[in-house]
């Protein structure tokens, strides 16, 4: 293939309309964050992966699963749960089974803001999938985001066949 052959030109555009999309909910996300809890989207998103940790066994994450979470590095996402800790957002401690381990729990602080950012993310999420819908470029990308991980209704007994 060349770079001018078809397939690989229709797939660079589809790289970035899905790039432009992603771009314009990150910044229509953050900045109804910024300006409403002074948060980041990437803060926002740590204290929700943290937040649906849970005690016992695969309970707590490791650092690494958190960082493919919340899609940064290990150092990054070290940075990141350092100054939420300094907010008083986010504690940590020791594991207690295994003392080289570090847990990271959202602090009741940490939980209340999320609580609170929580309905600003998703209405800001809302409007910029449907200011992008009206993209006849992106409309097709919105399509599939908004049906990806569907709850799916259950069929009413009377209408399945016998």
């Amino acid at each position: 293939m060349t770079a001018t052959d078809p397939a690989l030109t229709a797939l660079a555009q589809g790289w970035c309309a899905l790039s432009l999309l992603h771009g314009r909910i990150e910044a229509h996300i953050e900045r109804a964050l910024q300006t409403r809890h002074e948060l980041s989207v990437r803060e926002y998103s740590l204290l929700d992966v943290l937040s649906r940790q849970h005690d016992g066994e695969g309970g707590h994450l490791q650092m690494k699963q958190v960082a493919d979470a919340v899609v940064l590095s290990q150092s990054a996402t070290t940075r990141l749960v350092t100054r939420l800790e300094d907010r008083g957002l986010l504690a940590r401690y020791l594991c207690p089974t295994d003392r080289r381990g570090i847990y990271t729990n959202v602090s009741d602080a940490g939980l209340k803001l999320l609580a609170e950012a929580r309905p600003t993310n998703d209405a800001a999420l809302r409007e910029a999938l449907d200011e992008a819908a009206g993209n006849p470029d992106l409309a097709p990308l919105v399509r599939v985001v908004e049906s990806a991980n569907a709850p799916t209704r259950p069929v009413p007994s009377a209408a399945v066949p016998s």
